[in-house]
């Protein structure tokens, strides 16, 4: 086997040359490719790690806000049952969702919330949830807590979105 003798007219030796040859530079590129992929993995990886990191860190910062409420959540034997928070005027889909996340399920614990708590709540879920006012929130849970349901119905009448006009 003369490797410097390719040509397509030469003996039948050429094609198994031929295939060695491609053989060797699939190898060579695969080689290659793998080099490349192996520091794009690496670079993934760090910013992977980095951004786990923020999302702990933005974790850390809503856990304060809710923490006591969660922590009670948590420690009860028995599964919470839930209420349907958006009878309170003011309060969506989204904002029911993120109620329950900081560990408010029912009209009770939303009674029990100071007006101050919830609004940092929101604060802290980014600028769309910001523009929301709870101050009536808590009195009207504490109203669908008690079946006061008529006098929740005049309150909401006097609310617009779940804010005061009076």
């Amino acid at each position: 086997m003369i490797l410097l003798e390719l040509t397509p007219l030469s003996t039948t030796v050429a094609i198994p040359e031929m295939v060695i040859i491609l053989l060797i530079a699939a190898l060579i590129g695969y080689m290659i490719g793998r080099w490349i992929t192996k520091g794009q993995r690496e670079q993934l990886e760090q910013v992977l790690v980095s951004k786990e990191a923020d999302l702990d860190e933005c974790k850390a910062r809503q856990a304060p806000a809710s923490g006591g409420i969660k922590a009670a959540a948590l420690q009860a034997d028995t599964p919470i049952s839930r209420d349907d928070l958006k009878v309170v005027e003011g309060i969506g889909p989204k904002i029911e969702k993120l109620l329950n996340s900081a560990g408010i399920y029912q009209f009770s614990q939303l009674a029990d919330t100071k007006a101050e708590v919830i609004a940092e709540i929101l604060q802290n879920a980014g600028p769309r949830f910001r523009i929301h006012d709870p101050q009536t929130w808590p009195e009207q849970a504490a109203l669908a807590r008690d079946d006061k349901w008529e006098e929740l119905e005049v309150l909401q009448e006097k609310l617009n979105g779940g804010r005061d006009l009076a």
